[in-house]
This record gives structure tokens, sequence and C-alpha cells, in this order.
């Protein structure tokens, strides 16, 4: 067979009968395969959300110390008491302004999540370094573990309280987003033990206080892990 031939045979096989559709049908499933583009309604501005994550940590410390009463918060000297709450109110804005971030996707991340945990970790421990200086240790782990659990325990509704609030955001990174939430958490239980606790030997503050912080960080960073692992398509890690 020539070559003109072969060609003129692969022309008739690669020619079809044209298709013809019903009217309309091309335009249907268009339609059916469209996006569907709804308002939703607008996030709170950052600071309000911030706000309300202040207040309700604070609020989870307060009503947990009620219970109990402010024994501590009453024996404390003016000037610590300052001091305390002070500094305890500044970390608890950084740390919900971070965790504001972690729920909106492309905030700027000026501090990490470990970077904030070291932050407030460090400025506890020379806040209550300079702060205690009673070095006895009376029932060191048995009064220790009970303020470590109690806060621990305080810090749960703070932590499930700040995910009500902020439910209708999107994390991308859940570990990093579990870090900063659970030491917010841990800071509304440090808050409570120091509104209650009138143990002031210092190494009971210097560890078992502030043991709770990144303890509840650590809790939060396998929650976010867990979840991940749970829902891999819901979350993705940040390269």
């Amino acid at each position: 067979m020539r070559d003109a031939e072969i060609e003129q045979a692969l022309d008739r096989a690669a020619i079809r009968a044209p298709i013809t559709l019903p009217p309309g049908l091309l335009g249907r499933i268009g339609n059916s395969l469209g996006p569907r583009i709804e308002a939703v309604r607008p996030l709170p501005a950052t600071g309000i959300l911030v706000a309300g994550l202040v207040f309700l940590i604070a609020l989870v410390a307060v009503l947990g110390a009620w219970r109990t009463g402010f024994a501590g918060l009453a024996a404390l000297p003016a000037g610590s008491r300052w001091a305390i709450f002070g500094a305890l109110s500044i970390l608890g804005c950084v740390a919900a302004a971070r965790v504001v971030a972690e729920w909106i996707p492309g905030s700027p991340a000026h501090l990490v999540s470990g970077g904030l945990l070291t932050l407030i970790c460090l400025t506890l421990l020379v806040l209550f370094g300079l702060l205690f200086h009673d070095y006895t240790t009376t029932n060191f782990v048995a009064a220790g573990s009970a303020c470590l659990i109690t806060g621990l325990i305080w810090a749960v509704p703070a932590g499930l309280l700040a995910l009500v609030w902020l439910r209708r955001g999107w994390v991308v990174n859940p570990v990093a987003a579990g870090v900063t939430a659970g030491a917010l958490a841990g800071l509304s239980g440090l808050a409570l033990l120091e509104l209650r606790c009138t143990n002031f030997e210092a190494f009971h503050i210097l560890l078992w206080h502030v043991l709770v912080v990144p303890v509840s960080a650590a809790a939060g960073a396998a929650l976010g892990w867990s979840a991940h692992r749970a829902h891999p398509r819901l979350s993705r890690r940040q390269r």
C-alpha cells in the first residue's frame, strides 16, 4: 500500500459523525458544576477577638478562685499584687493576640508559638524569683501537685471557651495553634492559683505554679496534632 493510500485511510478513520446534544444540556451541566458563592458574616475585628479571649480567661480564673476564696490575693503585699497581676494581664494580651493570629490565616507571625511559650515562662520565673524569697520546702510534692492539678483542671474550661469564641476562624497549623491556645489557658489556671494559693514558698511557685503553663501548652499541642492526624484534609502544616 502506498503512502498516499495510508494517509487517506487514516484521514477517513479520524472523521467522526457530529454529535448532536439536546438544547441547553451543556448550560445545565455548567450551572450544576459551577461554584456557589454565598456571602458570609465577617469575623469581628481582631481587637474584639483578643479582648474577648482576655475577658474569658480572666473570668474563668476569678470564678475558680471565688469557689474557694481569694486568700492568696489577700495575703499578697500590695506591690506584689500589682506586679503579678499586671504581668499576667500583659502576658494574657500577648498570648491572646497570638491565638487570634493562629485562627486567621495570613496573619503576621511576630512571635511564633515556641517563642511565646518561652517568653511567658521566662517572664514568670524572673518575676516570681524576684518577689518570693522563702526557700523552705514544706510538703513540697503533695502541696505542689495539688496546685498543679488544680491549675490544669481550670485551664480546661478556659481553653474550651477560647475555642468556642474563635469557632468561626480557620487553623492552618494545628500544632502551633494548640501550643498558643494551651499557653493562654494555662495562664488562666496560673492566675487562679495566684488568687487562691497562700503558699508563698519560692520553689513551690517557681515550679508548680509556672509548670501549669508549659503542661497546658503541651496538652494543646497534642490535641492539635491528634486533630490533624484525624482530619488531615482540614488543615495542613506550614512548611
